[in-house]
């Protein structure tokens, strides 16, 4: 050792000078990692927005789309269809049933019809999330919702009113998968699952407004103003997806933003803009010299566009689908939704013939609005109280699912009303815990980039599998067996086995990917022509970084 020792003065100086230089540069953090650190939301600096007027934003358009759900489904606006004696007295028909004549097949095959819109399109704007901006996308989406329920005003008979309603699925499609990740994004640390809790309980506030609003504006001034006022309350919306500067979701590289010449970037490279129209074109300056091939060039890149945005779908797919944490939710929600469905359907018919009750609509209208309402936000906040992670989010699934279940099945074995009610309530104010969690699940359990998708697949596998079969199989039971309490008990009993699956959750090894995206981002924004998430401008980074030094 002692023959290693440095003895000359100016070489010791000289290296002692040099590790500092190299401690203080490691311990220098840049500009844009300073600023990205301490910026703890995607919404820029220069944005209107902030993160609780974006939480208000989608809550109000999230509202309005389950005011239209609730809407069509009233008695003011679904009506009824004419109906004569054995005397010859008729009576005409009410609303969208009795003015198209429309039987009861007919009349459900509008609830499907959305339905078909939504669960389409939910992937389709969840994959193109990656190549243009979600932002923009909601634009889309809302404008397509406000011209389809406009459309739904002026229809004329049963196939226009039923395209309509496939476009306002249509529409709703990209908000439902891709507001969630904005509000994921910009959500406190602590607080994400309670934020999420204050969106979804906006559908059964959504849904209770739309049978009031439906039957006041039905009755008074006809069922089709109410799809006229709808559209013109969401018409603001939609512009200002178009108008607003538009923000970013983590993990997806800006689409729309201009690019800008990176130090080092080779000028082939650099993209030209298009004067005369104003929209970045993307041509590199070897590219401008061949106009004679431009039109096959342009086909055969589209359908390289066309090949890749379904290559990378197909990737996306296999990676999401692979992930078992992600199966498992899912499959649990699936189950869940299953039980969740029938009960809208059938639940004040059940309670209507098993305990004689005379308002069975207002009765299990109000406890599915006030156990959804707090339920719902009450998950969120437990949540996050016990520090949201994924095992946590699992234990709180698991449990309130379970106990929930044993409440619901211990209030249809009661005899009297009264007793059922209190622990029909008790047992709803359990399962509707579950809305937070299980969607902070499906958002943090992939990389930020996949959760668009993860949205999309959630939405459409709870549908497809849960809550639209769940409807017509109960009926098929009841039918079978004639006994609405064996009925209802059969139907709780599955909200055991959903329990069991998120249980199985709890012990699955699971990391919360939330951040995974973030190394490789900053690993290509040094080389990539693109501006930065946060939208910081070069020349602010360089002044910044002249700054720090000493």
């Amino acid at each position: 050792m002692a023959q290693n020792e440095i003895h000359d003065p100016e070489i010791k100086s000289q290296t002692s000078s040099q590790s500092v230089e190299t401690n203080n540069t490691k311990s220098k953090p840049s500009s844009l990692e300073t600023q990205m650190s301490t910026t703890s939301t995607m919404i820029p600096t220069t944005s209107w927005f902030t993160p609780k007027r974006l939480l208000a934003l989608f809550c109000v358009i999230n509202l309005l789309n389950y005011v239209d759900r609730g809407a069509i489904a009233s008695n003011g606006v679904n009506g009824s269809r004419g109906t004569c004696t054995e005397g010859g007295t008729c009576t005409s028909g009410t609303g969208i049933q009795g003015d198209f004549n429309l039987n009861n097949f007919e009349d459900g095959v509008l609830s499907s019809a959305f339905m078909v819109g939504l669960l389409v399109a939910s992937p389709i704007f969840a994959s193109l999330a990656k190549s243009v901006n979600p932002f923009r996308l909601i634009g889309v989406g809302l404008s397509v919702w406000t011209v389809a329920t406009l459309c739904c005003g002026f229809s004329f008979n049963f196939w226009s009113i039923s395209v309509s309603r496939m476009l306002v699925g249509v529409g709703e499609a990209s908000f439902i998968s891709l507001a969630a990740p904005f509000i994921d994004d910009n959500a406190p640390v602590s607080q994400k699952t309670a934020w999420l809790a204050i969106f979804y309980m906006c559908i059964p506030t959504g849904y209770a407004i739309g049978y009031v609003y439906g039957g006041l504006v039905g009755s008074y001034i006809g069922w089709r103003s109410a799809f006229w006022i709808e559209s013109v309350l969401m018409l603001p919306f939609a512009i200002a997806g178009f108008v607003m500067k538009p923000l970013q979701l983590k993990g997806l590289v800006p689409a729309d933003s201009e690019k800008v010449l990176v130090p080092g970037t080779p000028l082939s490279e650099v993209s030209v803009m298009d004067t005369s129209n104003g929209k970045d074109e993307s041509l590199s300056l070897k590219a401008e010299f061949s106009d004679k091939n431009s039109v096959d060039h342009s086909k055969s890149n589209s359908a390289a566009k066309m090949y890749d945005q379904f290559s990378r779908f197909f990737n996306d797919m296999k990676e999401l689908l692979g992930d078992k944490v992600y199966v498992v939710n899912v499959l649990g929600y699936i189950a869940y939704n299953f039980v969740l469905g029938a009960y809208s359907y059938w639940g004040p018919k059940a309670g209507y013939n098993i305990y004689h009750m005379t308002d069975a609509d207002l009765i299990f209208g109000g406890i599915t609005i006030v156990c959804g309402i707090l339920g719902t936000i009450a998950g969120g906040l437990v949540l996050d109280f016990m520090s949201n992670t994924l095992p946590n989010a699992f234990k709180l699934l698991s449990i309130t699912t379970f106990i929930g279940a044993a409440f619901c099945f211990g209030a249809f074995l009661f005899r009297s009303m009264y007793g059922f009610l209190v622990l029909f309530a008790i047992g709803e104010l359990l399962v509707f815990a579950t809305q937070g969690p299980v969607n902070y699940v499906s958002l943090h359990c992939v990389k930020p980039s996949l959760r668009p998708l993860s949205m999309a697949i959630s939405t459409v596998a709870i549908h497809i599998f849960g809550d639209v079969p769940s409807s017509p199989l109960v009926g098929v039971l009841q039918d079978c067996i004639n006994n609405w309490r064996t009925t209802a008990l059969i139907l709780t009993s599955i909200l055991f086995p959903a329990a069991g699956i998120w249980f199985i959750g709890i012990f699955l090894h699971s990391v919360d990917r939330f951040n995974e995206d973030d190394e490789q981002q900053e690993s290509n924004v040094e080389g990539s022509s693109t501006m930065p998430l946060l939208q910081v401008n070069a020349g602010e980074i360089s002044t910044s970084t002249q700054s720090q030094e000493p």
